[in-house]
């Protein structure tokens, strides 16, 4: 497989400075687009959405903690074993996480969120406005430890 450089367009200011699992409506959170790539014109039109989406590496995780088969997770033996590609842990194959925040509102470069899951420092990858339409279509199904494992995160 071909290898790619993907270049960051900004970083993650958080109050939380440590990889956490749950209550991430309580961090305050802005995102900084880098001055030297960007001028706030990019951000022009962004603010008539209430949501984006945030793509950003979770640059903590130690390659060595890389997980590419089956575990439990948060370590929980009362959760099914279930491989990385089911699960949204941090040990993923490319560090990757998105998420959709709500946008607060932008200043200049600084676009300030709630319900971002990242770390201060993190590397941001990619913004993009959430759409509706590009949410799911029809009923969302999950298994019913997805939704224990979720009930304190926010």
């Amino acid at each position: 497989m071909p290898e790619f450089v993907i270049v960051p367009i900004g970083v993650v200011h958080s109050e939380r400075r440590v990889v956490q699992d749950d209550n991430w409506d309580s961090v305050s959170v802005h995102i900084e687009l880098d001055g030297a790539r960007f001028a706030p014109d990019a951000l022009t039109g962004l603010d008539d959405f209430s949501h984006i989406e945030v793509l950003f590496l979770m640059d903590r995780v130690a390659t060595t903690r890389i997980e590419v088969g089956a575990r439990h997770p948060r370590n929980n033996p009362a959760w099914p074993s279930v491989g990385i590609f089911a699960q949204r842990a941090k040990n993923r194959p490319n560090r990757v996480a998105t998420t959709i925040c709500r946008l607060d509102r932008i200043e200049g470069l600084k676009l300030h969120v709630t319900g971002l899951d990242a770390v201060d420092n993190s590397p941001v990858l990619d913004i993009k406005p959430w759409v509706r339409e590009l949410g799911p279509r029809d009923e969302v199904r999950q298994p019913a430890w997805v939704t224990e494992l979720m009930q304190n995160y926010w």
